[in-house]
Order: structure tokens, then sequence, then C-alpha cells
């Protein structure tokens, strides 16, 4: 859609957001309003992908205010805006991901050489998927950050650091809400860990430990939205709309963990759902 009104692609939805979060209070962000018109690429994930388009959007600013000019801004292409937006993935990759995935595979019991950990880590981190799909169309907040927060909250888990791995886990989510469909195995494996530790003594303390970091981890995040309930429930709204019609992958990701559609329905007929 890059160059082709209305809409223009997911590249303005990028770009769109750092307008909006710079220009609007915070108190805004998720409104309709007439600043903010939410059917043209309103925001509609978690507040950490929020807060980062309004960290890129001060540091466009300094470089270029054109770039999100609110109102003239809309649609705005250029090279050297794509070559920030371009950068700017690789410094979201380079905090996030790229350590998670580094150090994840040099941890690994099975990798017995240096030289097997790397080709594992170029393996991974050279993925088609996420570099073709999500970073060609300037998706970079939603997956490679969100993954990275939950590597290293698997890494956490793996050396039994779990209200660090319990806090990243908290960030994955509150970055992108597809998080959920991870959730349940990491509440299932510290859940468990906790019985084993037994409900009345050292696991009733990790279980409070565990719960206490999780809701100190999201009020952290939603702090500037807990004004009022109706700015939560906007939020809420916007991230899990009524409608199904932009919230399709929620529910067939929901769905796989017990019913594979795939087994069920033609291919075709996914096409037309």
């Amino acid at each position: 859609g890059a160059g082709k009104p209305p809409l223009y692609g997911d590249y303005e939805a990028q770009r769109h957001w750092q307008e909006v979060t710079y220009n609007l209070p915070i108190r805004q962000w998720y409104f309709n309003t007439s600043d903010n018109n939410l059917l043209y690429w309103g925001l509609d994930y978690p507040p950490l992908t929020a807060y980062h388009s309004c960290l890129c959007a001060y540091i466009a600013k300094l470089i270029n205010p054109d770039w999100i000019a609110l109102h003239t801004s809309r649609g705005y292409e250029s090279q050297p805006h794509k070559l920030f937006m371009r950068a700017t993935v690789l410094v979201a990759d380079s905090l996030v991901y790229i350590p998670a995935v580094i150090l994840y595979c040099f941890s690994l019991r099975e990798t017995s050489t240096k030289k097997k950990a790397s080709i594992r880590a170029l393996c991974i981190l050279l993925y088609p998927g996420l570099i073709l799909i999500d970073h060609g169309h300037f998706q970079y907040p939603c997956s490679a950050v969100t993954l990275g927060f939950a590597l290293w909250a698997v890494l956490c888990l793996s050396y039994d650091w779990d209200l660090l791995g319990s806090a990243a886990f908290c960030l994955a989510l509150n970055y992108k809400q597809m998080e959920l469909y991870h959730s349940l195995p990491f509440f299932c494996y510290l859940l468990g860990k906790c019985f084993k530790k037994g409900l009345k003594g050292k696991g009733l303390v990790l279980l409070t430990k565990i719960a206490g970091t999780v809701v100190v981890s999201f009020a952290v995040c939603w702090l500037p939205f807990c004004t009022d309930t109706e700015q939560i429930m906007q939020v809420l709204r916007r991230l899990f709309p009524r409608g199904m019609h932009d919230k399709v992958a929620n529910i067939w990701c929901s769905l796989s963990v017990l019913i594979k559609i795939k087994n069920i329905v033609s291919p075709q007929t996914q096409l037309k759902l």
C-alpha cells in the first residue's frame, strides 16, 4: 500500500503512530478525536508499543519535524525517512531481540561448541519471515521486540530467575497482545513450579512474589492510563475490539491450540474466512 491513498500501507501506520504519540497527550492516544481518527491507523497495540513510537517520534522531531507534523505529515514518504525507520528497527533489535537470541543459543545444553551455537543464532536471526514479512513492511515493534522480551523470559526461567522471567514476559505482553498465545505455557510452568515447592511453604511464597511482580509490571506499563476507568477501558477496547475483522489472528491462534483448523477446512475456504 505504499504511496497509495487513503491509508498508504503499514509504513504509514508506524509513522502515524509516531505523529499521534508525539503531538497528542497520552489521554487521547486511544480515543477517537478530530486530531486522532481511529479509522486511520488508530493505535491498537498495548502501551509499550505506543511508548516506543513516542520515543522514536522525539528523535524524528530532532532530525526533521515534517516527518511527524500533525495532519500535514499524512502519507509522508522519503528516502531519508525510510532510512530513519530502518535505523529504529536495527536499534530495537540490537537492544532486545539479537542479544536474547545469541544468549539463548549459547545457553542451550545440546550446543556443544561455539560454532554450532553461532550457526544456530545466525539461522534464527536470518529467518526470512521476520526479515521479509515483518521488517519488510515495518511491523518491527510487533514482532522482534516482542519475541525478544519473550525470549528473555525463557532465558530467565531457565536460570531459575522466576521474577525476572515474569517481568520480561509482562513486557512482551504489554508490547503486543498476541503474546497471550504464549501466556498459558508460562503460567502452567510457573504454577507447576510453585506446586512442586509446596503451596503451604516455599511454593506459596514464590507464588506471591510472582503475582506481585506481574501486578507491579502491569501497573508500571499502564500507569499513565490509570487516571480513570474510562482510559483503561478504551485501551482494552482498542486492543480487543468486539469486531472480529481486525483480530482474526488472535482467534485463529487461540483456536489452533484445541482445534487444527487446517485439518478440517480446506485452504480455499480458509481464504474466504
